[in-house]
């Protein structure tokens, strides 16, 4: 199932404001619910399988995820769904990085419009190989790393979430069906901050006993977008 989990989401669906120190950093509101949005499988840049790809006129943002596969469909499920019952809905994880056109998304939101564009370029989705239960058996218990040019930007635990996977997928059942194979990001800690087309990105889960999960591993470059696109304000 190394790749065949990419194959099989029919959504791909992000949980943002999930880390206080990253609301804070970007000025934000921290939610009372679980808030989320959608990313199209257009924008999935499988292992090994190219650059990651900023358009002209943006600014990008990394944000380093972790990002849980289902192994069932959920529907409606109960408010008081329990963190036993999430965790055996899931079927495994995978290390995502979350690229955003900050200015786009910024621009959308000051005129009250959608802001899909910022997150839904081609390549804004980098997934790693998939991540067996075995290897994460608490999802709270790993450590998430990203750097740039061997310099380290995030570095955190997922115990720093603020809203747990049950109340996760119980919000997000209530609103949409969950589908088996569905991706769900997590959200993504302190330290987001801009990729450039030349810069060379590497990211990890570190287990609860400092061993780095090979599966995990994002090995990537950056290199500019072509076509006719290009952001103005």
């Amino acid at each position: 199932m190394s790749l065949k989990y990419i194959d099989n989401a029919r959504k791909i669906l992000c949980i943002g404001r999930n880390y206080a120190a990253h609301i804070k950093e970007l000025n934000n509101v921290q939610p009372s619910e679980p808030f989320f949005f959608l990313k199209p499988s257009s924008s999935i840049l499988r292992p090994n399988s190219g650059s990651v790809l900023v358009p002209r006129g943006t600014v990008v943002h990394h944000e380093i995820e972790l990002a849980i596969v289902l192994n069932r469909t959920l529907r409606n499920l109960d408010k008081n769904f329990s963190d036993e019952e999430a965790l055996d809905s899931i079927a495994g994880y995978a290390l995502a990085l979350d690229m955003t056109a900050r200015n786009v998304q910024d621009e959308a939101k000051k005129k009250g419009l959608p802001w899909t564009i910022g997150k839904g370029f081609d390549t804004f989705l980098p997934l790693s190989r998939f991540i067996s239960k075995e290897q994460i058996p608490d999802p709270y218990k790993v450590e998430l790393s990203f750097d740039i040019n061997g310099k380290n930007k995030q570095f955190d635990s997922t115990n720093l979430m603020l809203f747990k996977i049950n109340k996760i997928l119980s919000t997000m059942s209530s609103i949409m069906t969950l589908e088996k194979g569905d991706i769900i990001l997590t959200g993504t800690p302190k330290g987001v901050g801009p990729i450039h087309p030349g810069d060379y990105l590497f990211g990890k889960i570190i287990n609860d006993k400092g061993q780095v999960i090979e599966e995990s591993i994002l090995d990537l470059n950056v290199d500019e977008k072509d076509g006719p696109y290009i952001f103005k304000n």
